[in-house]
Parts: structure tokens; sequence; C-alpha cells
């Protein structure tokens, strides 16, 4: 669906929502990763609400539908958010992320929840079940799309390249990755780690149809999913440059990465104000 034809008021409110879930989780679990998963909130609600991703909340096993992976599995709380917003399942289900017998685990398990299209976690693997879904949707004669989000700092497992290669071999124009790049990983900096800038070159380099667009401008990811849809012969990259927190980074000065930590009831309720602005 071409952004023009999409209420960009209401996906901002829904993206409003999402970060709210997130935020509210997390704190509320004691743990999780929140800084990762409000980086990729505008390319998830892109997806699920911007005319994207098609895909059908009551029947979420239709074959025909197409695939959304999240290979950066530690950041479940933006898909939980996301797919409770959808109608997965009830939004008061999110309070109950990481509890013992919640489905809500700490990552995400395909086997215990509506719209979990693989289960993630292990860094590096995600483009791999990806290529097998593309691979398998087209054997089926579907013409399914299927979208991985991968992180700035997974895509240094060299799995990933192996992956990369398979999808040009096979001319999987129906598949597509965002690559979440917000610049940080668990240790630290990405440029500190082991800087793999500039990325859409490389992913060219690879034989993919490379795209670089500000991960949080909804009306500019929406344009890059149209045209990604459009690559034809190839498959299709789309690096998402983010902010790790956005848009509440500011109040994680001691620390920027803030990777893996909740908010505290304080810091929450001080994110949650600033979000509503």
């Amino acid at each position: 669906m071409s952004a023009d034809r999409i209420d960009l008021g209401a996906l901002l409110t829904t993206a409003r929502a999402i970060r709210k879930h997130i935020i509210t989780s997390t704190t509320t679990a004691g743990s999780g990763h929140p800084t990762s998963s409000l980086s990729a909130v505008e390319i998830l609600t892109a997806l699920y609400f911007g005319g994207i991703l098609r895909h059908d909340p009551k029947n979420p096993t239709w074959p025909q539908r197409d695939r959304f992976i999240l290979s950066k599995g530690h950041a479940a709380p933006v898909l939980y958010a996301t797919l409770a917003e959808a109608g997965y399942f009830p939004r008061d289900l999110l309070p109950t992320l990481r509890k013992l017998g919640s489905p809500l685990e700490g990552h995400p398990n395909m086997r215990r929840l509506p719209g979990v299209e693989a289960s993630t976690g292990s860094l590096g693997q995600g483009l791999s079940l990806g290529v097998g879904h593309a691979l398998a949707t087209r054997l089926d004669g579907y013409d399914s799309r299927v979208y991985v989000l991968l992180g700035d700092g997974e895509i240094e497992e060299g799995q990933v390249w192996e992956a990369a290669m398979s999808a040009h071999k096979y001319q999987l124009s129906n598949l597509v990755v965002i690559v979440d790049q917000n610049g940080y990983q668990q240790t630290g900096p990405t440029a500190e780690v082991l800087d793999m800038k500039p990325l859409a070159p490389k992913w060219e380099s690879f034989g993919w149809f490379a795209q670089e667009v500000d991960g949080h401008d909804m009306a500019k990811v929406l344009e890059t999913f149209d045209k990604a849809a459009q690559s034809k012969d190839r498959p299709s990259v789309i690096v998402a440059r983010t902010v790790k927190g956005y848009p509440i980074q500011h109040l994680l000065t001691s620390d920027p990465n803030h990777h893996g930590k909740p908010l505290t009831a304080d810091e929450a309720t001080r994110a949650l104000q600033e979000i509503e602005k």
C-alpha cells in the first residue's frame, strides 16, 4: 500500500501505545530489553499497521500470509506489544512478560504465542530462517513476502552473510531484511566492538537491493517498504538508522546503551510522560 494512502496520525498513535507497553511490561517484569525494543517501534508499526504485512490475527497460520521474523529476539517486548495491538492476544497479557508460566517469554517462542513465526534469540540465525520461509512459500506457489529484522551488532555473525549469499543465489525477491542500526550492542557501541559500516554497500556487494532510511520517520519507512516490494530477482535490505531507547534516550544519560536493563519505576514514569508528549 502506498504511503500516501496511510493515516500517519493513526500510525503514530499506535507507535506511542506500543512504546508505553514496552516500558510498562519490562519495568513490571524487572528485566528485559526496553531500549533494544524502542529503536524498532516505527519499523514494526509500519509493517503491521501500515498496509505492508499481509496478515490475519484471527487466522495466524493462514498459509498465504506474509511472515515477520524478529531475529534480534531479545527485543521481544516490541514484538509482543505489536501483536497485542494487532489483536493476536489480549493486551492485558503484556504485564505477564517473563513471568513463570507466561507465553511471553524473554525471547519469542513460536510454540506458545500466536503470531510468532520463529523462536529466536540465538543471534545470527534469523536470516537463515527467513531464507527458508521465502523458499518454502515460493515452492508452495504463494506470493507471500518474508521480513526479517536484524540488529546491527547481530550482523557481525558469519551466518548472516552465508544466508545473504544464499538469498542472492536463489533470487529471493520476496525476502526483505531490515537492519536496526541503533549503534549499540551488549558490550558497547558497535563502532568500537566491530565496525561494519558502511552497511548498505556491503549488502549491495552481496547482490542485494539496498536502501537507507531514518528508522523513526514513519512516512520514509513506509516508502522504503514500498520500494523493496518492487525489487525484482534479488532480495532487499533496508538499513534503518535508529536511536537506541528512542525517544527517551536523554533520560538514560548515565548509560546510553542501557542494554538488557529495565527502567526503574521512577524512570518509567518520566519515560511515559515523555512519550505522551
